[in-house]
């Protein structure tokens, strides 16, 4: 098992880099997507980065088209995107592929760590994935766009966060807390 801080990735201006070169006390790594329901999370995202970032917080997204296709864009296109439709200051990273065949090493260490997630108690949006058959693979795999994956400045995988659980779910805050506090 590789450490998890030190997996190459391209940022957004195409250089190799790593998570260790953001230099943060938390991590909150998510695949993203343009053309999702859930894409309206960009706002909520972008709200924590704001309240979080001079704490300790490091959000890196990873775009990926591999949920009915949601994010064809290219990532020039994926970054105007981003900044002018939702104003997002936190990285958004060139895109990955996070599930499946050529699945990028550090979604295949996060899924492999951490597969039990924090869920919404109503489950409706699981269950409407299930019932239109869009929850494919192992139990570890990513299920949809927005999926979380809060990271210590160590490099554990410390929660999972189901798709629909957004950035302003108590839950997530307090995990985040606990880690830039410690």
């Amino acid at each position: 098992m590789s450490n998890l801080l030190d997996i190459k990735f391209k940022n957004n201006k195409n250089e190799e880099v790593s998570i260790k070169d953001f230099d943060a006390k938390a991590y909150l790594i998510v695949n993203v997507a343009s053309k999702c329901g859930l894409t309206p999370q960009y706002e909520g995202l972008q709200s924590l980065y704001s309240e979080y970032k001079d704490k300790g917080l490091e959000i890196l997204a990873f775009p990926a088209n591999e949920f009915l296709g949601q994010e064809p864009g290219s990532d020039e296109e994926i970054q105007s995107f981003c900044s002018l439709t939702y104003n997002v200051t936190f990285p958004v990273n060139s895109k990955i592929i996070v599930k499946g065949e050529g699945q990028h090493e550090l979604y295949k260490e996060l899924t492999n760590a951490k597969v039990d997630y924090t869920k919404n108690e109503d489950g409706k949006f699981e269950t409407l994935l299930t019932e239109k058959g869009l929850i494919t693979g192992g139990e570890e795999d990513i299920k949809w766009n927005f999926e979380k994956f809060l990271v210590s400045k160590d490099g554990e995988v410390v929660s999972r966060f189901f798709p629909d659980v957004e950035a302003s779910d108590v839950r997530l805050k307090e995990a985040l807390e606990n880690l830039i506090n410690s």
